[in-house]
């Protein structure tokens, strides 16, 4: 038995709307609930990003790392929606081209794409 890939990644949050319309001018799908639940489900790519309603959810948790097709058009394309990332796309030693963004609640995601494909 081997693991193939991870199935989601679930953020605690503290307005639901708020992150709801956050990730969805990102382009996430959304899958399941919305802006007026405890508990959303939205498509990222394969997996699913969800999102649970908390009270006080912490910050600074660790970050989620999701590959793009085009990490500089992702970019632009969040740039375009008024999100504001930590920094310009960038090449890593490690072989990605990335850049973090932090959504509403203070939680740190990353956009890459291996470098090469």
């Amino acid at each position: 038995m081997s693991l193939q890939l991870v199935s989601a990644v679930t953020l605690f949050v503290g307005d639901m709307a708020r992150s709801c319309d956050f990730y969805q001018k990102m382009g996430f799908g959304l899958k399941f609930g919305g802006p007026q639940t405890k508990f959303t489900s939205l498509w990222a790519g394969q997996s699913f990003l969800n999102l649970a309603l908390h009270e006080a959810p912490e910050t600074g948790w660790g970050r989620a790392i999701f590959h793009v097709e085009d990490v500089d058009r992702f970019y632009d394309r969040c740039r375009q929606q008024g999100l504001e990332a930590a920094f310009e796309p960038r090449d890593a030693p490690w072989g990605e081209r990335y850049f973090h963004i932090r959504d509403p609640d203070g939680h740190e995601l990353s956009f890459a794409h291996p470098l090469g494909d």
